[in-house]
This record gives C-alpha cells, structure tokens and sequence, in this order.
C-alpha cells in the first residue's frame, strides 16, 4: 500500500506505521485495508493451512526475517502488509521460526523452503529470481544450455496459462523449453531413477550390517537443512545419495559432457523445480563433484534454478501460449523415465518408488501389483506407516511424512530411540514437492483440494500414461551403469552421486520448548 502526501510524495506503509507510532497511537488494531473488517487479501482469500476458513479481524501481526543474502527468498518491503502470515506458517506448519533463541549466532535461520512466499497474501515474499542469468546464458552462442524438470512441474505449470488444476503438460513444457532456445531438454525422473538405484542399494547394505537404521531420504533440501539445524546427531541416518536434481547436473556435466564432447565448462545447468530450497541446495559448497573430477572446482553441478513460477514468467515474456504447444520428447540420453521416477513428486513417492526396486534387488523378481500401488504410503495423512514383506528381507516396516511439524514429531521418536522403522520418508512442504514453495499460486492458496488434483496428476502419468512403472526398468539408467557408472554404489557412483551434511547446530540456539 503507498499513500500519497499533499506534497505529491509516497509515504510507505512502514513509514505510515512509524508515524502513528510517533503520535502515540502505537498498538492500536490498525486496519490495513482501507479500514475494512474482511479477511486480509480480500474477501474469498482463505488461510487454508488449518484447513478453517480465516475470520480474524485484519491488523499488524508481524513477518518473519529474512536474510538479505538468502539464496532462496526476497521480500519487496513496499507489498508487505504485516498481515503475519509467513510467521504462522513459519512456525506453526514448519516449526523453525519460535523454535530457535534470539540473539541470532551466524545468519537468520532458514530452511529456504519457500513456503512463506507461497503463502503471501501480496506477494511481497517471493522468489529469489534467476531469470535474467538465464536469460543472459540462452543468449551467448559459446555455451550449451542443457535444462532439467521436475516431476511436479508437469502438473502445475498449466495453472498458470488457465489450465485446470493437475493438468498434465509434460511435453508442452519440453515443447516450451526448445522455444526458448535451451540445447537439450532432460528428465529430473531419468535422475530419479538413479537416486532410487542408488538409495535402495545403501538401504540394503544398511540393513545387512544393521547401521543407522532408520535410513532417511535426502531428496528434500529444505528438509536436510532442518535435520542439520535441530537434529545433527541423527545426520549419520540421512542418505547419502544427492537429490535427482544434483545427480542429473552432475552427469549433464559429465557423462552427457563426454558423449557429446562438450567441455564442462561450456555447459550451463539449468532446472525448473517446484522448489526455493533447490536455489539453496545448488550452491551447497560440495555441489561441485563434476568440476573437482575435471580439475576445476570453480564449475558447479547446477548453475541456475527456475522455479515453476518463473518459468511461466520468461515464457510469458517470450510470448509463448503453453495451451497451444504441441507436445514434445525430452533428449535422449537422460530423457526416460518410469512411473517410480515420477511419483516422487507426491508425499509417499520416494518411499513407493523404494520398495518397489528393493523387493527386485533382492529378489530377482517384479515387485507384486499391490507393490505398484502401494495405497499405505499415499494420501495426505500427516505421517503415514506400512509395513511391506521382502523376500530374504522379511518384514520391512517404513513411515513417510511432510511438513516439518510432522517430522519433528518423528525425529523424537527416533532420537528417544522409539522408533519401530527402518525406512523414512521425510518431505519438507506438505503434500510434498507438488506443494513446494515455488509453486504457482493459487486462489484458494494451498489447499488439500489443490494438492490431490496434482498428486493425482502423478498417479495418473505412473499407472496410465508410462509404460515403465519401476526404476531398475529404465533402460537408459541401465545404460548408464553399464557403459558409466558401473554399478549402484561403485567407486565413480559414491564419487558423483553421493554426498556429505553439515552440523549446523552451532549456528543457532535451539529453544527448549
């Protein structure tokens, strides 16, 4: 809001704020929209995350910090309204704001989840944008840009051109993207697919030697963050294996190098994902093993991310209708996927995906129907268990939750040592990556209906559209270890493919709730 003086001048509305502050007034329910009662945004605008509708009389609540250098999320001063939004879901669906003492140690406490962008009310929290790097990169002819897509792009990209909510738009997006002039187009489900190669094989070596069990998933960013936050003495139970983002950027900027005789150096690694953690996770300091294996650690395994949103903005701003497009193939080399590798997009996805390569690698067998629909681990229940047979294995019993208040409440069980699991799901947003942070923004904001129309996208693409349902299927992932990698968790895979966490613990003090 900007409010004109009779000198013709703007007056913020924190220097608004700060005035009435100086005529005394200061703690009086202020109203911040035009005096009127509604509900802050407007009518129709519903704080869906309690899943109530809001009826709270507008008035200054508050906003959370956010760190000038945070790779993930800006805040444009002028939209923000105080309305307290970002400090709720902040604190109350992720647990990391209130959870930490004042005076900060090192930098503001963040996750980087964006989730306090997407619940914004002004868009005042957003994105920190990558656009115009990209934009600069598609326009120097010396380079090679190579782009990678999350599975839960596919399902809510169209939202932004009109489309029904969980429109499936997979190669109008690969259609959108060669329009725009990237090189090659690559599937983050082809790298899926080896993080699940990768992470069912170290599950297994775990459960011969007993260590470290429960094993974590690694996938989420933000989620790993928190683990380095406020439980680093669990970190020996996180994975090792890097996310399908950082796996697929590190073999654009190796193996697909090598077999196109491109240098590492002229190939710039782009993503689209659903996800402001990923901004983050990109330029963790280890995210180099493709420069350190070529001698030059300056090079990074990815270079820049678009979030879902900034995609339909650069592709608006090239005019380009993804309603008209007509669908496209990803590039060959890292362009299939199976069904495993797309539902990680949806809560429960990773943990599906799992079990169905870990029954094959133990048995030599398909994993059994109700294996390819594992109805236990799906939904949007808060912590979700199961309880799955693998022969020579026996009984394997695994959890899966989202949203960070719902693995903090597992965490304790696992730090209590009261946990009957071997295998764990954590995702960071709820509903998973399909209601990330950079995510289009929606009329009913994230709302359970708006979650289930995209999961069941997914599910859609796993069981009818693909003709592959499980990783070890692939045939390019089997290429790719028989004429790269060799094996899963061969030296060159744990060089590449795996990687290391941070206790983060001394840079915050956690409150003792």
């Amino acid at each position: 809001m900007r409010i004109f003086t009779r000198k013709g001048t703007v007056l913020s509305r924190r220097k608004f704020f700060k005035l009435l502050g100086g005529m005394g007034l200061t703690g009086a329910v202020a109203s911040i929209s035009g005096c009127s009662t509604d509900a802050v945004g407007g009518k129709g605008w519903i704080p869906g995350q309690y899943q109530v509708p809001g009826n709270w009389p507008v008035k200054v609540k508050g906003r959370i910090p956010i760190d000038p250098a945070n790779p993930s999320i800006v805040r444009d001063d002028q939209k923000c309204i105080l309305c307290g939004q970002c400090l709720d879901v902040c604190e109350k669906v992720q647990t990391v704001y209130g959870y930490y003492e004042l005076p900060i140690k090192k930098d503001i406490t963040c996750v980087n989840c964006g989730q306090c962008a997407l619940w914004c009310p002004t868009s005042s929290i957003r994105e920190r944008e990558d656009l115009q790097s990209v934009l600069r990169v598609l326009e120097d002819p010396n380079l090679h840009i190579v782009i990678q897509t999350a599975p839960a792009t596919r399902v809510s990209l169209g939202e932004e051109f009109g489309l029904p909510t969980g429109s499936i738009v997979e190669g109008q997006q690969v259609a959108a993207l060669k329009l725009l002039g990237f090189d090659a187009v690559f599937d983050t489900n082809f790298s899926a697919d080896v993080t699940i190669m990768e992470e069912a094989t170290e599950l297994l070596k775990r459960l011969d030697k007993g260590n470290a069990l429960p094993q974590f998933t690694s996938c989420c960013p933000g989620w790993v963050k928190f683990c380095e936050y406020y439980y680093p003495d669990l970190l020996p139970h996180l994975s090792s294996v890097k996310s399908p983002q950082q796996i697929l950027g590190v073999l654009a900027k190796t193996y697909y190098s090598e077999r196109v005789g491109i240098a590492p150096e002229n190939i710039v690694s782009v993503a689209v994902m659903p996800c402001t953690a990923k901004k983050f996770e990109c330029q963790r300091p280890e995210m180099n093993a493709a420069g350190r294996k070529a001698g030059n650690p300056q090079i990074r395994d990815v270079d820049f991310i678009l979030t879902t949103r900034e995609l339909a903005r650069l592709m608006k701003l090239r005019k380009i209708d993804l309603s008209g497009l007509e669908s496209a193939a990803y590039d060959h080399l890292m362009g299939e996927s199976s069904g495993a590798g797309v539902i990680f997009g949806a809560t429960g996805g990773v943990m599906e995906a799992a079990v169905r390569s870990l029954y094959f690698l133990v048995s030599k067998q398909r994993p059994p129907e109700q294996l390819l629909k594992f109805d236990a681990v799906r939904g949007l229940g808060g912590v979700k268990e199961a309880e799955v047979m693998i022969p020579g294995k026996g009984s394997l019993k695994v959890a899966v939750c989202h949203g960070l208040k719902n693995a903090r409440m597992i965490l304790e069980k696992v730090r209590g040592d009261n946990s009957p699991w071997s295998f764990i799901e954590f995702m960071g947003c709820v509903g998973g990556c399909i209601g990330g942070g950079g995510q289009p923004r929606t009329s009913l904001a994230s709302a359970d209906e708006v979650r289930q129309a995209r999961i069941a996208g997914l599910y859609s693409l796993d069981d009818r559209i693909y003709r592959k349902r499980a990783s070890f299927e692939n045939q390019k992932v089997q290429t790719l270890y028989k004429e790269y990698l060799g094996n899963p968790g061969s030296d060159l895979a744990e060089t590449l493919l795996h990687t290391h966490y941070v206790d983060r613990a001394k840079d915050v003090t956690i409150r003792k709730k």
